[in-house]
C-alpha cells in the first residue's frame, strides 16, 4: 500500500533538511569495517577552512557524490572521506586582518598566543564549507572527518618529514624562490596568480670595457639592474660572439660584470642581449648555476632596496625602477622604451606583486620520487581521465624541479629541526628533542618556519586512514578507487600524492583520476567577483533546489570541455524535478490499494507497450552503468532526461492511460504493476543524481517485503536478461509510435487544433505491420486524437491527402475539411509576400558593389545563404498554398 499522498507542488527545502538528517542520523553514510562488501574509497580534495562553497566545489563534490551513492547501491562498502585543508597562508591572513581591526598584530601577541587565536577562529568560523557541502547532499563519512592539523594528521607529517630527511631527500638549499613581500613568505608557483597587464621594455646601454662600444640590453625590470653580475648573448650570434670573454661596465653602480655565451638567450627578443640577475630571476638564477656567477641579492624581504643597491637603499622597488630609469636618461644610457605586455605574478591571497627570491628555504629532492611516480602512470596502475591530460602530467614530471617546503609563517605543521647553537649541527626527530643529537648542548632552538600547505595535502590519502599506524582503515581503502579533481591542481596536489603514496605504502594512491573542467558563465567567461558574473551555489539551490543544481552540473560534464553555466539552464531541470514529481503522483493516483507484493507476476499478461517501456528501462540501465563506469557524467544524465521525459512521461504514461481507464480488470492489473515497478527502478536509476526528490517519492510508493529502509541503501538497478528478451515486442512498439509520430507531424504541419479529432488511413505493405496496427488501433486513436481511423493495404485514398511514411506504413490524412481554407490561404499569402520582401532587400544589397567591396568575405557569404533559405522556404509556402487551393 502507498504509505502516503505526494504534496500537489514539490518544495525542495523542506524536504531536503529532513531526509539528509535522516541519512546522516542512520549512518548511511558511514563505511563499515570491517565488511564483506568490495570497498571503494574517494577521498575528498580537502577545502580551505576558510573557504565557502563556489562552482568548483559543488561541481567537484557532486561528481563524488554520484559516484558514492552509486557504488553504496551497487553493493560497495563506500569510504567518502571528508576533511578540512588548514590553509596556512589564507587562515594566517585572516586572523591578521581580525587582530588589525582590533589594532594589534601577530607580534605583539607572540608565536604560541597567534597560533591559540587561529585555532579559536577554526573553531568559531573555520569549516563553514562542511555544512554547504552538506546542503548539496554529499554523503560523505562524515564520523571520519579529518583536519590537516589534527593529532593523527600531525604525526604523519613528521613521520615523513624525518624520514625523507634520513633518506637525504630533504636539504636545505639558498636559492630562488617566489616571495611575497607583504607576506613575508615563500610561495609554491600555484599560490602565484598570473595577469596580463600593460608594461614595458627598457633598452638600457652597458658601455663595454676598453672600447668606444657599448651593447643594447631590453629588460621589462630596470631595477634589478642593480643586481647584474653578466650579459649574455648567443654563441653563435654573429653580431656579439666578438664580445664573449670581455667585459661591460654596470651602469649607475659601476661594476665590471663578464659577457657570455649561452644558448637559452633568444636572438629574436629584444636585441639579442639580456642581463643576467641569478637573484632576482629564474631563468637566471640556472643561467648563473651554468657560469657560476655572483648572486647579488639587492631587495630585503619587504622589497625595499638593501645595500647592495648603493645609492638606492631605502627605496621601494617600484620607486627605485622610476628612480634607475631616470638616472640611466640622464646618464644618455637610456635608448628607447617600448610597450611590451607583461605576465605579473601576484600573491593568492594579498595580490602584491611576487618577488624572484634568494633565500635559504628547506627543499625535496624530488627526482628520485618523481620517477615512480610518473612509471605509475605510463604503465596504468593510475588511469587519468580524460586522457589529454596524462601528456601533462608527464611533461610536468619529466621537468620537475625540487620542492620548497618551507613557509615563513606561523600557521602550520612547523618543521620539526632543531639548530644547535653550539656546533651548529641539525637534529631532525619525530620527538622534540631536549639536546643537540651530535654534540649534547641544550643550546637548540627550533626551526620557525612551518612546511607549505601541499606537504601535508600530498600525504592525505594514507594519512587521513591513520598511517603511519597499521589500520583497518587502510588495509580496506588503500589505495583508493578514485580521485575528482580540477585539473589546476594536478601537478600540484595529484602529482604530489602519487609521489608521496608510492613511497611510504609503496602502491599509487588512487587508480583513476578524473579531471573535471571549469564552470564558468554563460558566455563562456571565467567566473569573478570583478566581472561581477559569479553564479552563488547556495543562492540557486535556494531558488531551485539542490537536486536541480546538481543535475545540471552533472549534465554539462563532459570530458574535456567547460561548462557554460546559465540559471536558466539551472530551471530548466527544476522544469525536469517538477515533471518526475508529476508523473510520479500520476503513478499514485493509479496505484491506490495496489500492493506489489499480492502481485503474480508469471500471471500477468503485459502488452507490447509493457514490453516496450520495461525493454527501453533495461537499456537505460546498461547505459547509465556504462557511462558512470567511463566517468562520461554528461551521458549518463542525458540517458536519465531522455528516459524519463520522452520514453517514460511522454509516451508509457500517455499509452497506459487507455489500459488503466478503459482496460479490463486483466489489463489494469498488468498497466498497474508496470507503471510502479518502472517508476519505482527509476527513482533508483536517477538517485545517484537527484538524492532528495527520488527518496521523497520512493517513501511514498508501495513496497515490496524485504525492501530497504531508504532509497540510497537499496539496489541499483542492473540489466535484467528477461526484459533484454523483449526486444521484438519494443521493435513492434516503435513502430506503433512512429505512425502515432506521423499523424502529430501532420496536424503540426497543418496547425490543427490539439483538441480537433481528425481522421487517418494507414495503408500497411505487410500483413505483419497490418495486424500489429490493427492489434494496437486504440493506442492509435487515443494518441493521435482520431475520430476515424482505416487501417488496411492498397486502401483507396483521397485526392488531396497529407503524406507521411513510418516503416513499412503510408500514413494518409485527409486533408478536406481539416483546415479554413480561406484563413489559410490568407496566412500562406502573408507569409509569402513577407518573404518576398526580405529577398528583395537582401538582393539590393548584394547588388551594391559599394557593400561587396567594403564587407569582410564572410559576412557577403552569410548574406547570400540568408537568401538561399529565403528561397527555400518560399518553395515550402507555395506548395503548400497550392495545395491548399485545390481544396477550394
Amino acid at each position: 500500500m502507498a504509505n502516503k499522498e505526494l504534496e500537489k507542488v514539490y518544495e525542495p527545502k523542506s524536504v531536503e533538511q529532513k531526509w539528509y538528517q535522516e541519512w546522516e542520523g542512520k549512518g548511511y553514510f558511514h563505511a563499515s569495517v570491517p565488511s564483506d562488501k568490495p570497498g571503494y574509497s574517494i577521498v575528498i580534495p580537502p577545502p580551505n577552512i576558510t573557504g565557502v562553497l563556489h562552482m568548483g566545489h559543488a561541481l567537484n563534490n557532486t561528481l563524488q557524490d554520484i559516484l558514492c551513492r552509486w557504488k553504496r547501491m551497487s553493493g560497495y562498502n563506500v569510504l567518502w572521506m571528508p576533511g578540512t585543508d588548514h590553509a596556512g597562508i589564507a587562515t594566517q591572513n585572516v586572523v591578521e586582518r581580525q587582530l588589525a581591526a582590533e589594532g594589534k598584530d601577530r607580534f605583539e601577541l607572540g608565536r604560541d598566543a597567534f597560533i591559540e587565536r587561529v585555532w579559536q577562529w577554526k573553531g568559531e568560523s573555520g569549516g563553514q564549507i562542511i555544512g554547504q557541502l552538506k546542503r548539496l547532499g554529499a554523503s560523505c563519512d562524515w564520523e571520519r572527518e579529518r583536519f590537516t592539523m589534527d593529532a593523527g594528521l600531525s604525526k604523519a607529517v613528521r613521520e615523513v618529514f624525518v624520514r625523507l630527511y634520513e633518506e637525504k631527500l630533504i636539504y636545505r638549499d639558498n636559492r630562488l624562490i617566489n616571495w611575497c613581500p607583504r607576506c613575508h613568505t615563500a610561495l609554491s608557483d600555484i599560490e602565484v596568480e598570473h595577469e596580463d597587464k600593460a608594461g614595458n621594455l627598457w633598452h638600457l646601454r652597458y658601455p663595454v670595457v676598453g672600447s668606444d662600444e657599448y651593447v643594447v640590453v631590453a629588460t621589462t625590470r630596470p631595477e634589478t639592474m642593480l643586481g647584474d653580475t653578466a650579459v649574455a648573448v648567443h654563441p653563435e650570434d654573429e653580431r656579439y660572439s666578438h664580445l664573449i670573454g670581455k667585459k661591460v661596465l654596470l651602469p649607475l653602480v659601476n661594476r665590471e660584470i663578464p659577457v657570455i655565451g649561452d644558448d637559452y638567450v633568444d636572438r629574436e627578443f629584444g636585441t639579442g642581449v639580456v642581463k643576467i640577475t641569478p637573484a632576482h630571476d629564474f631563468n637566471d638564477f640556472e643561467m648563473g648555476l651554468r657560469h657560476n656567477l655572483d648572486r647579488i641579492n639587492v631587495f630585503d624581504e619587504s622589497g625595499v632596496v638593501n645595500a647592495a643597491g648603493k645609492q638606492y637603499e631605502g627605496m621601494d622597488r617600484f620607486a627605485a625602477r622610476k628612480q634607475v630609469v631616470a638616472d640611466l636618461e640622464a646618464a644618455g644610457l637610456l635608448e628607447k622604451i617600448q610597450d611590451h605586455a607583461l605576465s605579473v605574478g601576484g600573491c593568492y591571497r594579498c595580490k602584491t606583486v611576487v618577488e624572484p627570491y634568494m633565500s635559504l628555504q628547506w627543499y625535496v629532492k624530488v627526482g628520485p620520487l618523481a620517477e615512480r611516480a610518473l612509471g605509475a602512470v605510463k604503465d596504468g596502475r593510475t588511469k587519468i581521465v580524460p586522457q589529454q591530460w596524462e601528456n601533462t602530467y608527464y611533461d610536468w614530471m619529466e621537468n620537475i624541479r625540487d620542492w620548497c617546503i618551507s613557509r615563513q609563517i606561523w600557521w602550520g605543521h612547523r618543521i620539526p629541526a632543531w639548530y644547535c647553537d653550539h656546533c651548529g649541527h641539525i637534529t631532525v626527530a619525530k620527538e622534540d628533542p631536549t639536546n643537540c643529537s651530535q654534540c649534547g648542548s641544550d643550546e637548540i632552538r627550533q626551526e620557525t618556519d612551518v612546511l607549505d600547505t601541499w606537504f601535508s595535502s600530498a600525504l592525505w590519502p594514507f594519512s587521513t586512514m591513520g598511517w603511519p599506524e597499521k589500520t583497518p582503515e587502510l588495509s580496506a581503502f588503500y589505495p583508493t578507487s578514485c580521485l575528482v579533481t580540477g585539473f589546476d591542481i594536478l601537478f600540484f596536489w595529484v602529482a604530489r600524492m602519487m609521489m608521496m603514496g608510492l613511497h611510504f605504502m609503496d602502491e599509487v594512491p588512487f587508480t583513476d583520476v578524473y579531471i573535471h573542467a571549469l564552470v564558468r558563465d554563460a558566455q563562456g567567461q571565467k567566473m569573478s567577483k570583478s566581472k561581477g558574473n559569479v553564479i552563488d551555489p547556495l543562492t540557486v539551490i535556494d531558488a531551485y533546489g539542490t537536486d536541480a543544481f546538481r543535475f545540471t552540473l552533472a549534465a554539462f560534464a563532459a570530458q574535456g570541455r567547460d561548462i557554460k553555466l546559465a540559471e536558466e539552464r539551472i530551471a530548466g531541470y527544476r522544469n525536469f524535478a517538477n515533471k518526475i514529481w508529476n508523473a510520479s503522483r500520476f503513478a499514485m493516483m493509479n496505484l491506490e490499494g495496489f500492493d506489489p507484493n499480492h502481485v503474480d507476476v508469471a500471471s500477468l499478461k503485459l502488452s507490447n507497450a509493457d514490453r516496450w517501456i520495461l525493454y527501453r528501462l533495461n537499456e537505460a540501465a546498461g547505459a547509465l552503468d556504462s557511462a558512470l563506469t567511463g566517468f562520461r557524467f554528461n551521458e549518463a544524465a542525458s540517458e536519465l532526461y531522455r528516459f524519463t521525459w520522452s520514453e517514460f512521461c511522454d509516451w508509457y504514461i500517455e499509452l497506459a492511460k487507455d489500459d488503466l481507464y478503459k482496460g479490463d480488470a486483466e489489463r489494469q492489473a498488468a498497466a498497474k504493476y508496470v507503471l510502479w515497478l518502472v517508476l519505482e527502478n527509476l527513482l533508483r536509476l536517477l538517485h545517484p543524481f537527484m538524492p532528495f526528490i527520488t527518496e521523497e517519492i520512493w517513501q511514498a510508493l508501495p513496497k515490496k517485503n524485504g525492501a530497504a529502509d531508504s532509497i540510497m541503501i537499496s539496489d541499483f538497478p542492473t540489466p535484467c536478461a528477461e526484459w533484454a528478451g523483449y526486444a521484438s515486442a519494443a521493435a513492434e512498439m516503435e513502430l506503433v509510435m512512429e505512425v502515432i509520430k506521423g499523424i502529430r507531424n501532420i496536424r503540426g504541419e497543418m496547425e490543427v487544433a490539439p483538441s480537433k479529432q481528425i481522421a487517418a488511413i494507414l495503408d500497411c505493405k505487410s500483413a505483419a505491420s497490418l495486424a500489429l496496427l490493427k492489434k494496437n488501433e486504440v493506442y492509435v486513436m487515443s494518441l493521435a486524437r482520431l475520430s476515424d481511423l482505416a487501417i488496411g493495404q492498397g486502401i483507396e485514398r483521397p485526392a488531396e491527402a497529407s503524406l507521411q511514411v513510418a516503416g513499412d506504413v503510408e500514413i494518409i490524412v485527409p486533408l478536406k475539411g481539416l483546415v479554413n481554407v480561406e484563413e489559410e490561404e490568407k496566412r500562406l499569402n502573408k507569409e509569402i509576400a513577407k518573404i518576398e520582401k526580405d529577398i528583395e532587400f537582401l538582393s539590393k544589397k548584394l547588388e551594391n558593389p559599394s557593400f561587396i567591396e567594403r564587407a569582410p568575405a564572410d559576412v557577403v557569404e552569410k548574406e547570400r545563404e540568408k537568401i538561399a533559405e529565403f528561397g527555400n522556404k518560399k518553395q515550402l509556402l507555395q506548395e503548400s498554398l497550392e495545395k491548399i487551393l485545390r481544396l477550394k
